[in-house]
């Protein structure tokens, strides 16, 4: 199965973050807050679209992840999966209605296709 997705993973937004052990990881970042227990642990891996799919079965509460190959974006929710185009703002609709209905800023559904 190819790893031809990147995408940047947040331990925290995991319910078990055993599942990083079984990724491949291309960068790794630590979020400089004062305090340990604000700190997020961020991870840039390359995955596969089926380890994407498994993934979104253990992301908890209104946390997402995206993923993108070229333009071409996945993004995650605790039970929902969107496909869209990262140039063609018409397609982010859907993902973007979601996002907001779970309360998500605007800031934070930029969807960016670049590393960490």
């Amino acid at each position: 199965m190819p790893k031809d997705y990147i995408g940047i993973i947040v331990e925290e937004s995991l319910d078990d973050n055993r599942m990083l052990n079984r990724l491949d990881f291309r960068k790794i970042y630590i979020t400089g807050h004062a305090n340990p227990a604000d700190r997020w642990h961020m991870y840039e891996a390359n995955v596969s679209k089926e380890e994407i799919q498994e993934l979104s079965k253990h992301i908890v509460g209104d946390w997402y992840m995206h993923f993108w190959k070229g333009t071409d974006i996945i993004a995650i929710f605790s039970g929902k999966t969107f496909e869209f185009n990262y140039e063609d703002k018409k397609t982010w609709s859907e993902v973007l209605k979601y996002g907001r209905s779970l309360g998500l800023p605007e800031n934070e559904l930029d969807f960016p296709i670049k590393g960490l």
